[in-house]
């Protein structure tokens, strides 16, 4: 293979990685953006090889004194969780950034980054998923040690509603209904409980959130409006229709109730096929491949910042009478089905995205679950 053929060669592999790479010379110039880093800074070669890599990010970013240090020391460096927004782009990205010096190139660095959203968004769901399993222990101990008593403070306000009179009939039927609102709270955490398998099926996950919208338009989202962009070659999904349905019915719940105060509220659904997202489960082997992506979007009014981290985690909630364990028995149902949810929000759009696993090869429908014509979603 001639010199030539090998630049070309090597050439085109960096313009094949996924990941952006820039080549800065010592000053902060960039010398070379593979198609990758193009995309990512939203600018073509010829208008990157024009500026000086200050002139995309900030002037006290930690990536200009990463390159000096590369230089200096002249060995590789990385530089974790640094947040990168440009004029060009629509909102700023946490990466990771590694940086190598070019020893035959002497005063040039090449930068790696790293997108960091989805494996922070993967570490935040199994950090949820083990505070939902920490509430199980609590679940049990408060079905045992709360519901019993309960039960007898209910019978007694009762026996005193009967023969009690004004004020006090009134007194004995607040305690009966205050005993009855935390029997139900316990019942909800009985739920983390319950460690059995989910008993997986192929799903259409179509049908399942065409069942949900016809539920919600008719009670918890009602004057709400309803868009969909839906995938209709999505394979099915392995899991639980019934439990499907009440991630989804939840969401979309949670979604209304945000827009209570919207002048034109609405919720978009959208379905897509998304290759190449993998996680590795305990007690599992392989990794498992979630290409199944369903989004369940409003315009809404947000959830704040502070928040967003602990979205997922039990007896968090931004409602008055919430009890925080609607969206941790969310990601407790989506964990067991071996998927993944996150949550992105800002000021009139938040979205939750869930991630699934396809039905195994070789696994048929259900009746209810045959995949909807283009005429259909």
């Amino acid at each position: 293979m001639s010199s030539v053929v090998s630049a070309d060669f090597h050439a085109a592999i960096l313009q094949a990685l996924p990941q952006p790479v820039l080549v800065c010379g010592g000053d902060g110039a960039i010398v070379f953006a593979n198609y990758a880093a193009e995309t990512f800074f939203q600018a073509s070669q010829s208008i990157l090889a024009r500026q000086k890599l200050s002139d995309f990010i900030a002037f006290d970013s930690p990536i200009l004194s990463l390159i000096d240090s590369v230089l200096a020391r002249q060995a590789s460096m990385i530089e974790y969780r640094v947040q990168i927004g440009t004029s060009r782009m629509s909102e700023e990205t946490v990466v990771d950034v590694y940086a190598s010096p070019i020893p035959e190139q002497p005063g040039h660095v090449t930068l790696t980054f790293q997108e960091r959203t989805m494996a922070d968004k993967i570490d935040r769901q199994l950090v949820s998923r083990g505070a939902a399993r920490s509430v199980t222990g609590l679940a049990a101990m408060l079905a045992h040690e709360i519901k019993n008593p309960l039960s007898g403070i209910r019978g007694a306000s009762q026996l005193l509603e009967q023969s009690a009179t004004g004020d006090d009939r009134a007194l004995a039927r607040l305690i009966r209904d205050e005993t009855d609102r935390i029997v139900g709270l316990v019942d909800r955490m009985e739920v983390f409980g319950d460690e059995r398998p989910v008993e997986r099926m192929p799903v259409n996950i179509h049908s399942v959130l065409e069942r949900v919208k016809l539920l919600a338009a008719n009670g918890v989202a009602r004057g709400v409006s309803f868009s969909e962009d839906y995938d209709p070659s999505l394979p099915p999904v392995a899991g639980d229709r019934d439990q499907l349905i009440q991630v989804f019915l939840n969401l979309i719940k949670n979604a209304a109730e945000a827009l209570e105060r919207t002048a034109k509220p609405e919720i978009r659904i959208t379905t897509a096929f998304r290759p190449g997202i993998r996680i590795a489960l305990a007690g599992v082997a392989q990794r498992i491949s979630l290409p199944l992506e369903i989004l369940i979007e409003d315009n809404g009014p947000g959830v704040s910042a502070d928040l967003l981290p602990f979205l997922f985690d039990p007896f968090v909630t931004t409602k008055l009478s919430g009890s925080g364990l609607g969206l941790a028995l969310v990601a407790k149902i989506v964990g067991d089905h071996g998927g993944v949810i996150d949550c992105e929000s800002r000021p009139g759009r938040t979205r939750f995205r869930v991630l699934l696993p396809v039905a195994r090869d070789g696994e048929g429908f259900d009746d209810e679950d045959i995949p909807l014509t283009d005429s259909a979603v």
